[in-house]
């Protein structure tokens, strides 16, 4: 079975209208995005979390650390 970096390496190779396809296709295959009352109520949620000390929310340098992390493991 081919990699990720394999199919993607490909996949960049496409004709533009392919690569749109294939990413619509590709987002579909993902759990739906939420619906806008639901984001709200996790927005909600978190804050809440926040605000009784339960969590610890990230610094701005911290969120982007842990997506360039994040990134470099893919």
């Amino acid at each position: 079975m081919s990699s990720a970096s394999e199919i993607q390496s490909l996949a960049l190779k496409l004709p533009q209208r392919s690569r749109l396809k294939l990413a619509s296709e590709l987002l579909r295959s993902v759990a739906p995005a939420a619906t806008p009352a639901e984001a709200l109520g996790e927005a909600a949620k978190r804050d809440a979390e926040m605000e009784a000390g339960k969590v610890k929310p990230l610094s701005e340098s911290e969120f982007w650390n842990g997506i360039a992390r994040s990134r470099n493991r893919s």
